[in-house]
Formats: structure tokens, sequence, C-alpha cells
């Protein structure tokens, strides 16, 4: 795999890991990481889909590697342009998990000529409905923020791979291997990363998913957290010609934990837009 050339962006140095590929005329694709990870998220896809066409991923503010020069007001929406026009790329086909799904679904809306597709695992999404935990969700949660009260990094470390990997219908280590070390550094980077300073306030999403005309697909885990079940559904209703897909015995980080279904289902999405 190729080294991480930093993009200075607004105060910020972003590492980005591109292959691109010399040939191709298919659209980039530009993966964007859930809230507890890194770029690292999406290392067997990048490496999978390299070899058809150009790939990107990079780490936002306040994760992995990503360096604050000087910490202000920021919006991870404009790094993304920023990234993408650092590198050369136009208009890519967009693949994001949770808070990237959400930050795709910002970049469809605001400037579409640039989205080829959205591939979304579980997005987040401002503006909708309040999120419903159930009882255990909230107990887990719960625990993992008592353990960064109390400056117990590892505690929260653990706690928040037991919600977000296992899922909270599993039992603790159900994930095991490469895959539970490499989240559990993922997410001590986020957990220690200098603050990045004041993101500015996103746009809501949910009202306007009717005005999304990129081609769509949105994948999710029957192991997630209970409220992204409903939420999925809902969107996959909203947005026009979405199409679903649900992974069996995944929770919220499929990518990570089940790379070849994942890459089966979205080369299957890949194949049915225009080159």
């Amino acid at each position: 795999m190729n080294s991480l050339t930093w993009i200075p962006v607004n105060g910020a140095q972003l590492p980005c890991l591109l292959l691109r590929h010399a040939s191709s005329s298919l659209p980039p694709l530009v993966f964007l990481h859930a809230g507890v990870c890194d770029h690292r998220l999406w290392l067997q896809q990048l490496q999978a889909f390299a070899v058809e066409r150009t790939v990107l991923a990079y780490d936002r503010r306040g994760y992995g590697q990503a360096r604050i020069e000087a910490a202000g007001e920021y919006s991870h929406l404009s790094d993304l342009w920023a990234v993408l026009d650092a590198v050369g790329l136009s208009r890519a086909v967009l693949v994001g998990c949770s808070l990237g799904g959400r930050l795709a679904l910002e970049a469809a809306l605001d400037r579409p000529e640039r989205v080829a597709g959205l591939f979304l695992v579980a997005p987040a999404v401002t503006g909708g409905p309040t999120p419903e935990l159930s009882e255990r969700e909230l107990a887990m949660d719960a625990a993992a923020d008592a353990a960064m009260d109390a400056g117990d990094l590892a505690g929260a470390n653990r706690a928040l791979a037991a919600l977000w990997l296992d899922g909270p219908s599993s039992a603790e280590g159900r994930v095991g291997g490469a895959a539970r070390a490499l989240f559990l550094d993922m997410d001590e980077r986020m957990l220690r990363a200098t603050p990045p300073g004041t993101a500015l306030e996103a746009p809501a999403i949910w009202p306007h998913l009717e005005h999304i005309s990129a081609p769509s697909e949105l994948l999710w885990g029957d192991l997630d957290l209970g409220y992204f079940f409903p939420r999925c559904e809902a969107m996959v209703t909203r947005m026009a010609g979405a199409r679903r897909t649900v992974l069996p015995g995944v929770a919220h980080l499929p990518s990570l934990e089940a790379p070849e279904a994942f890459n089966t289902a979205l080369a299957a999405f890949l194949a049915t837009l225009p080159s």
C-alpha cells in the first residue's frame, strides 16, 4: 500500500492515501470513515478496488494522523472539497460509513455535479428524528462516557468496541483478531486526538433526502444499533431509486469485520453506475 501524503487544509494537515489508476475511465472511489475510525477502516477496499479505478481515503480532523496546526472554525465538507481539489478529482463515487455517510450526503446536496454515486453504510444524518436507544444500548453508551470522564481511555476504548464493533446484541469480543486490533488502535487515536477546533454547524439533511439525485445504495448490518434499521429503511424509500443491502451477522463496521461480503456488495452497486 502506498504511503500517506499530507494535504494542507485551513490550519490542518490531512493525511491522504491515494492510489491513482493510470488508465481507468471509471469514476474514482472516495472513502469516508466512521467517527470511531480513520482511513484504515477502508484498507481492504482500497486494495481491492485500486485494480480497476482510482481510490482515495483520508483522515478527517480529529482522527488518525491528522495534524492540527491552528485550531479554529472548520467544516468537514469544505475539507472534503479541498482534498479532492488538491488531488485533482472533480467527480467521484462517495463511500461513507456512519459520520462519513453523513458527510457523503452533505456533499451530494451541496455539489451534486461532483457526486457520481453514494454508497452509504449505516449513515448518520442531521435534521432527523432523535435516535431511540434500547436500555442495553444506553447502558453501553453510558459506560463509554463514564470511562472517559474518569480518564480511563482504555476502558472507554473497550466499551466503544463492544458497542460499535461487536454490536449491542452480541457478546463483547465477538469480533477478534486483526479487525479488533485495528479498531482499538483507530479508536484510541480518536480518543487521544488534539481538539481540532470548532466545527461549523452542518446543514440539515433529513428534510432534503428527496433532492438527492446521485444513484445510491444503503447498506447496514443486522447486528447494528437498532435505530439504524428504521432510519435506513426510511431513507431508501425517500431517496429516488435507492437500493438496499442488509448484511447478516455484522454490526456497524462491515467493511472491517466482513470485507469480502462488503466488497461484493460495493462491486454490485458500482456495476449499476454509468462508466
